[in-house]
């Protein structure tokens, strides 16, 4: 059994009031980087102690400073059609909206893939809803090839991650043959009554087999796999304990849990009322889910979109957030400025800031944004990655890559006073390279960059 909902909420009723003690005791094991409990974990999301979660904010500040540095990933969604046939209460494609439904022609996928280059980014997340006959497995991997093949003067697209429904093994092997990078699937609740409750129709309404997907993903060869649930549909200390006993069990079973977390709260879509949702989550208990996902599992990414205010994301990337997306669009072919405000949008998007407005905050606020994939491509995935990153010898290859990708953006997108103050974060940073061999090679390619060439990694 994956998703034991008995022993969740023996966890949650055994740990009501934990004392000062049991706290400090979690916190010694969290600071030291140490596998905390499901019981642990528990305890920090009773605590409603406001000395107890700065002290919280603080170690997970430093564990993330410890294993990410100031490196934050940058990517965009790219979604591909609206269609969809599930019922789910909470979306705007559900198939009972009455609505425009369209899907991407490969010219219209290329289009909105030179728009999101000439943006700069390097990284994708490939969304579409879930229709057998409008939107099927030949029409995903055909729009994977699209987007690799898809090459201007902006650059290209190196790294093409995929949120889709839940699908068999011979489907998750194809694309793994089409070069995805992680697999994504939000389990949207784990608390199968209120999943049944949310799931109205549609192939989705079967909790076992979205609950397995991952199982089967991994069965034909995905090795990261990102997870994520939407908080706001049922009790947050449920839904985050759930998400820890999923990554325990697929490290048990497969050796490795999730690459990626996504937090994502219900935001106001087509054909639904926040009002109907009684667990709705508030900004501090979003910031602990945050603070305590980063200690319950500090070596996986913890990705936020841009359904959170530029206020949320600035601050919780300073303790939890790895990965952002920058300048999204989240309806169907709204990138291309003529059809941007006629789409309709799966959900509201809270910071509409330009890519280079929250590059040049970031680095203002001394992190370093990364176009970097070259994990995926030289295969640091899965449990290799997961092995480089708990021994810390992953620093040695992504501070570099962070640093060659920005240079890379700063000297194809930026002004003159942008790639100044790149060329100055490079500087300061080239001082955290600290193997002689690593630094060498990197001084190396940061000059090849500023001659011409390009997509150059550890």
């Amino acid at each position: 059994m994956i998703i034991n909902e008995a022993y969740i909420n023996d966890l949650l009723d055994s740990t009501q009031n934990p004392t000062l003690e049991d706290i400090r005791q979690v916190l010694a094991k969290a600071g030291k980087k140490q596998t905390l409990t499901h019981r642990d974990i528990a305890l920090l999301l009773q605590t409603e102690d406001p000395q107890v979660m700065a002290e919280v904010f603080r170690i997970a500040s430093q564990i993330k400073h410890d294993i990410y540095g100031n490196r934050i990933v940058i990517f965009a969604p790219l979604y591909l059609s609206s269609y969809c046939v599930n019922n789910c209460r909470y979306c705007g494609y559900k198939v009972t909206n009455q609505m425009p439904r369209r899907k991407l022609t490969r010219a219209e996928i290329q289009e909105e893939v030179r728009l999101l280059e000439r943006m700069g980014h390097k990284r994708l997340a490939l969304e579409a809803g879930e229709d057998p006959v409008n939107c099927d497995m030949d029409y995903l991997v055909e729009a994977i090839k699209a987007v690799y093949d898809t090459h201007s003067d902006n650059g290209a697209i190196r790294r093409v991650n995929v949120n889709i429904a839940s699908t068999t093994v011979e489907n998750y092997r194809r694309l793994k043959d089409a070069g995805i990078g992680t697999y994504i699937l939000f389990q949207e609740t784990y608390h199968k009554p209120t999943y049944e409750a949310m799931h109205l129709g549609g192939p989705k309404r079967d909790y076992n087999y979205h609950l397995t997907a991952f199982n089967r993903a991994m069965e034909a060869g995905l090795d990261d796999v990102g997870a994520g649930v939407l908080f706001g549909l049922y009790d947050y200390k449920f839904e985050v304990l759930a998400l820890m006993l999923h990554n325990s069990y697929l490290e048990e079973t497969h050796g490795v849990g999730f690459h990626t977390i996504s937090v994502p709260r219900i935001k106001p879509a087509k054909g639904m009322d926040l009002a109907e949702f009684p667990h709705l989550v508030s900004d501090d208990q979003f910031r602990k889910i945050v603070a305590i996902l980063r200690l319950a599992v500090p070596f996986t990414g913890i990705i936020l979109s841009t359904r959170e205010s530029h206020a949320m994301r600035r601050e919780v990337i300073e303790y939890g957030v790895s990965q952002i997306s920058a300048g999204s669009c989240t309806g169907v072919g709204g990138y291309k400025e003529s059809d941007a405000r006629k789409e309709e949008s799966q959900f509201e998007v809270a910071d509409d800031r330009k890519p280079m407005d929250v590059l040049k905050e970031l680095i203002l606020e001394g992190h370093i944004p990364s176009y970097c994939t070259a994990c995926y491509r030289t295969g640091r995935t899965g449990d290799r990655f997961m092995s480089l990153a708990k021994s810390g010898e992953i620093h040695n290859v992504c501070q570099p890559n962070a640093l060659m990708t920005l240079l890379e953006y700063a000297l194809d997108y930026g002004d003159a006073e942008f790639r100044s103050a790149v060329d100055a974060l490079v500087e300061q940073e080239m001082d955290r390279v600290t193997r002689p061999a690593i630094r060498e090679k990197l001084v190396e390619n940061l000059d090849k960059i500023r001659q011409g060439q390009r997509d150059l990694f550890f």
